[in-house]
């Protein structure tokens, strides 16, 4: 099985789901990517800012940790099953930085022209000025949590490399500067349909997408 597509259970008893579902985010970008995701499917999306749901701390050392604490805290509060994401930018040259303090580096405003410009300081720093100096990958963890505990957790991942100026308005977070392998265009100028690429017609581009299908395929079914 790819990297990209191997999942990661905290259990092997796999759960359907059907019915409301918290989408466990309270970043505007994640939570639309979200519902575009799950909208061919037997659930009713509602988002823990919509439940008034207090974001937990993040306290986890890996993106399968902070995606299931997110999770997990909604499921409890709302009493109904609850998906998060966890995701971030994995720089090579920066020693895996951000990592899963992606979005700390934007700060409480998610000012991330600022976080963009930081990484580019930093690897002119180093001199990673050569394409093959600026690999990169995304990485998104997807947890489905029950309000008895139980949790399913997901991963995928996509490998790029970090281009400079940044490119395109759409999207959110790194997109403007992160160029998927085989792609000319950055995540940040592509439709949201060429971002995730879903099946039948493509093949999974992004990593929410990568990580969502093996999430799908074990707990949804189509409407």
């Amino acid at each position: 099985m790819p990297r990209e597509l191997a999942a990661h259970s905290a259990t092997n008893t796999r759960r359907p789901l059907s019915g409301r579902l918290v989408i466990a985010t309270h970043n505007p970008g994640k939570l639309r990517e979200m519902r575009e995701l799950l909208a061919p499917y037997h659930v009713e999306p509602v988002s823990a800012a919509e439940l008034g749901l207090a974001e937990p701390a993040e306290t986890g050392r890996t993106f399968h940790e902070n995606a299931c604490i997110k999770a997990s805290a909604a499921a409890q509060e709302a009493g109904v099953p609850a998906f998060a994401d966890d995701s971030g930018l994995v720089v090579d040259a920066l020693d895996g930085a951000p990592g899963i303090h992606a979005a700390r580096w934007a700060g409480s405003n998610r000012d991330f022209q600022t976080a963009m410009e930081k990484i580019e300081r930093l690897l002119q720093q180093r001199g990673a000025a050569r394409a093959k100096d600026r690999r990169a990958h995304f990485v998104s963890v997807l947890c489905v949590a029950w309000p008895d505990a139980h949790a399913e957790a997901f991963e995928g991942r996509v490998d790029g490399t970090l281009v400079w100026p940044p490119r395109g308005t759409r999207g959110f977070g790194y997109d403007p500067i992160f160029q998927p392998d085989g792609f000319l265009l950055t995540f940040g100028e592509m439709t949201s349909e060429e971002k995730h690429d879903l099946p039948p017609k493509g093949r999974a581009l992004s990593h929410r997408a990568r990580a969502f299908l093996k999430l799908a395929e074990a707990c949804l079914d189509r409407r």
